[in-house]
């Protein structure tokens, strides 16, 4: 949990839920189970089984107790959609998130078949926006999944980028997210990979937001492409989106 975060498409992240396993991949070098290993390592009581998944029920009011609105990354340490979730503690997410509609909580998952099955039993409040990871063309049926969901806002977290995307279906999809692998091992992502994503949706009038090239030092490779950065986001969006932390 961080009331500030240094994610450039949010404001603050939430972990009603932490650990996580393997499922694609774009989960090869995943930044959250380094983390989740080193707050292990310095004795963290929340991380004391490693990056096994936990619940943490004493976490799920604290969006309630940030009056100041902000976008809100849910799960960035987990995925709320796994196996060893169950949707009892998904729908106690789903109401703490419908009890602050001030803020904007963004939901991120890999396990859209399971997003989809379960999509019919949550409450989705205009302020929950629901995305899926799509890293290369063998995960496309994610989208589809998520086309299935009554979410307000649907999007795409395309990273890390490992291969290119030239037909991804952008119906019913509000927003694209772009970004380049980064740490120890990372992956190359290609100039004409991005170029391509930011051509459809272009054609598609889907905003476009331009993450990271990413690297082993991702803050020497940067965020331009093309001589400007990108920072679009879904309209209308809420006021307290700007300016993020």
């Amino acid at each position: 949990m961080a009331e500030h975060s240094s994610i450039e498409w949010t404001q603050a992240t939430w972990n009603p839920v932490t650990g996580c396993s393997k499922v694609s991949t774009g989960c090869k070098h995943c930044y959250a189970e380094r983390l989740a290993l080193r707050l292990q390592a310095m004795g963290s009581a929340r991380y004391r089984d490693g990056f096994a998944v936990r619940l943490h029920p004493s976490a799920l009011d604290l969006p309630k107790r940030w009056r100041q609105p902000r976008m809100i990354f849910v799960n960035s340490m987990s995925d709320l959609f796994h196996e060893h979730v169950p949707l009892e503690f998904i729908q106690r997410v789903f109401a703490i998130m419908h009890d602050c509609p001030h803020h904007i909580f963004q939901v991120l998952t890999k396990r859209s078949a399971r997003l989809r099955e379960l999509a019919p039993a949550l409450d989705w409040s205009p302020n929950i926006w629901m995305g899926v990871s799509v890293e290369n063309e063998r995960v496309l049926s994610r989208i589809s999944d998520l086309q299935t969901v009554p979410a307000q806002v649907r999007f795409l977290s395309c990273e890390p980028l490992l291969g290119p995307l030239n037909d991804l279906p952008l119906d019913g999809i509000h927003w694209v997210i772009v970004g380049g692998e980064s740490g120890p091992g990372a992956r190359p992502m290609k100039k004409e990979w991005v170029l391509s994503i930011l051509e459809q949706c272009h054609r598609a009038n889907v905003p476009f937001f331009f993450k990271q090239w990413g690297g082993v030092r991702k803050d020497r490779t940067g965020r331009e492409l093309e001589g400007r950065t990108y920072d679009e986001m879904p309209s209308p969006c809420p006021p307290h989106s700007e300016g993020r932390e």
